[in-house]
């Protein structure tokens, strides 16, 4: 069985030019975000538990290692950098280089673990994407991903996807499948002296691909956002003065100034409250 954890290294500390607006990074002070972190976590608490190989992988320059020796020294088996060919195209290539860099590697994942999205892009879009391309179930946004024990050997997972309104949604995901976790309460584990001098000197492979396909998707030139007009019938009145007072409002019943009240007790709020309602319910009326 194999478990793959997909790395994205971006620069927390980036600057911005405030003439250009260029982003500057430095290559070598990249790290993982915390949603992929707590993805790298997922994928290795359950290598342990099927006892499952742990892939790491990321496609990047090769400044990009830095989060596979992380990764290597925290306890993944092995890592895999996938060359990225010149400056691609951010709708789905990093989707299209991870699922070609895989298959060029000899690697078909039982499951894929991402971070829900990225903290330099944060479309989410590269998972689900991916999913498709592997032809594999799919899972966003959990806050939890174990073992199913309703089920006999790693067939399936069991997760917990976060609800609107305080609720949850337990899921049994079948493998293989792709599964996104949020940065939540699960840390990465600390790496110990011996994985972190064994990462420092750990040969990476690294796979070129060719670039992600151009999309065939048409776009027009860009406009300003221009609201819709509304056909409203015109005022039914015979003099322009009479008219014009009905289009600008210019004659409507004032209305109530603001109060600013200091009740000396609860009693006297609530009663102060109660009055207000009852006004206003009269006036509706």
């Amino acid at each position: 069985m194999l478990i793959v954890a997909t790395l994205h290294r971006t620069d927390p500390r980036a600057t911005v030019d405030p003439l250009t607006g260029g982003v500057g990074t430095d290559g070598y002070a990249g790290t993982a975000s915390p949603a992929d972190r707590c993805a790298l976590e997922h994928a290795l608490r359950l290598a342990e538990v099927f006892g499952a190989r742990c892939l790491a992988v990321t496609a990047g320059p090769p400044e990009a290692e830095e989060v596979l020796r992380e990764a290597l020294a925290c306890g993944a088996d092995q890592a895999l950098r996938i060359e990225t060919p010149g400056t691609p195209d951010p709708a789905g290539s990093t989707a299209h280089l991870l699922h070609a860099g895989l298959a060029a590697h000899g690697a078909q994942p039982d499951l894929v673990v991402c971070g829900d999205r990225s903290a330099d892009g944060a479309t989410g879009t590269t998972p689900a994407l991916l999913a498709g391309l592997l032809g594999a179930a799919q899972a966003l946004g959990l806050t939890e991903l174990a073992e199913d024990n309703d089920t006999t050997g790693p067939s399936a997972l069991r997760a917990v996807r976060r609800l609107d309104g305080g609720r949850a949604e337990v899921l049994a995901v079948p493998l293989p499948a792709v599964c996104s976790v949020e940065a939540g309460r699960i840390r990465l584990r600390r790496a110990s002296l011996a994985g972190t001098l064994a990462a420092r000197t750990a040969a990476i492979p690294v796979v070129s691909v060719a670039a992600a396909p151009a999309s065939r998707v048409r776009t027009g030139p860009v406009r300003a956002y221009r609201p819709r007009a509304r056909a409203l019938s015109g005022p039914a009145s015979d003099t322009p003065r009479a008219r014009l007072l009905a289009l600008t409002g210019a004659h409507t019943p004032p209305r109530t100034p603001p109060r600013v009240l200091t009740p000396a007790s609860p009693a006297e709020a609530a009663d102060l409250l109660l009055a207000e309602l009852r006004g206003l319910s009269r006036d509706a009326g």
